[in-house]
């Protein structure tokens, strides 16, 4: 924990809300304890226990991001919103990039898409520069469609991979071990993560455009074409946001749902309850929109040129965990 590091981190967190306050978002305040959440097979959830003398027990869940709630402030009507907002997500890495608990900044732009959004956040990006600030950090974005990007690193083109078949031929020949059960998001998940993600430009952000439509999720497909209107971005060789033109269709938001929760059945150790009635918020009168969900532990270890997030959070995971090994040890001994 390093203090200085934390008064430059409030800083910051001052600087966001001045940006979205002067470009008339409104912010909001959602629960962190949901009753019900919108299934994602790839993310393990925390699972806690309501108990009371007059409604017995119930199951509640920390939320991995505010989505649920923040979707259904948008079907009633409240245009532009924000939020920063703990985060919780289990069964992942511990360190340097990942915390079981951390904060997240996710907004939502009205009757804009999801390229829109990419000037939004590079004017954000903009209003936390100062002369300090290292030029890797600073727009204008480099961006790159995720089939350009194939293309040129590995000389793999998606439009020809729409198979699993096909993509795992190409997975073969840079010498990746592909399992029967292996599905073609899994293939493609790990040419990115072993071929493509290590040679990103550092010198500047990197956008990563136009993701393959069978990874599911609630972004729009783009029309007439094998991808979706989503972008991730990445900031010195580290994931720091992503975002979506959302989906506003209520058939195609249920399948999405229904579908990830199937997939949670059977991948997942908890399975959170689902609001069977949640795709009809988005009705005639939801509005096109795009959301972006940005890592603000991540942010501020970037700023303040920290080799890690647990210098940039205070009371940080592994913390706990150094002490519980200390303890055990001391009692062994």
């Amino acid at each position: 924990m390093n203090i200085q590091n934390i008064k430059i981190r409030s800083a910051i967190l001052g600087q966001i809300r001045a940006f979205f306050q002067a470009n008339e978002y409104l912010e909001v305040e959602t629960p962190i304890l949901a009753q019900e959440l919108i299934p994602e097979s790839t993310i393990e959830v925390f699972e806690t226990t309501f108990s009371s003398e007059f409604h017995g027990e119930r199951q509640f869940y920390l939320i991995p991001s505010p989505e649920v709630f923040m979707k259904k402030l948008i079907a009633k009507g409240s245009g532009n919103i924000y939020q920063i907002t703990k985060s919780f997500r289990n069964s992942e890495q511990i360190g340097k990039d990942h915390n079981p608990e951390f904060t997240m900044l996710e907004w939502y732009t009205m009757d804009v898409n999801y390229l829109d959004s990419i000037k939004t956040t590079e004017d954000l990006f903009l209003s936390l520069c100062n002369k300090d600030t290292p030029s890797w950090f600073k727009p204008p974005f480099i961006k790159m469609s995720i089939n350009e990007i194939f293309k040129e690193y590995i000389s793999v083109d998606l439009l020809k991979c729409q198979t699993r078949i096909l993509i795992k031929i190409e997975a073969e020949k840079l010498d990746l071990e592909i399992e029967n059960t292996d599905t073609w998001e899994d293939i493609f998940n790990r040419i990115f993560l072993n071929f493509i993600e290590p040679k990103l430009p550092k010198n500047r952000p990197v956008i990563l455009y136009n993701y393959p439509k069978q990874i599911l999720c609630l972004a729009k497909e783009l029309k007439g074409t094998p991808w979706r209107e989503r972008w991730e971005l990445y900031v010195n060789g580290i994931e720091l946001a992503n975002c979506y033109s959302e989906e506003t269709d209520s058939g195609k938001v249920k399948n999405t749902l229904d579908t990830e929760y199937i997939k949670k059945i059977s991948t997942s150790r908890v399975i959170p309850d689902i609001d069977s009635n949640y795709n009809l918020i988005f009705n005639s009168d939801f509005p096109e929109c795009s959301g972006v969900a940005l890592g603000i532990d991540r942010l501020v270890m970037l700023l303040t040129g920290s080799s890690s997030i647990e210098g940039v959070i205070l009371f940080p995971f592994s913390d706990t965990l150094i002490r519980d090994c200390h303890s055990t040890s001391s009692e062994t001994e």
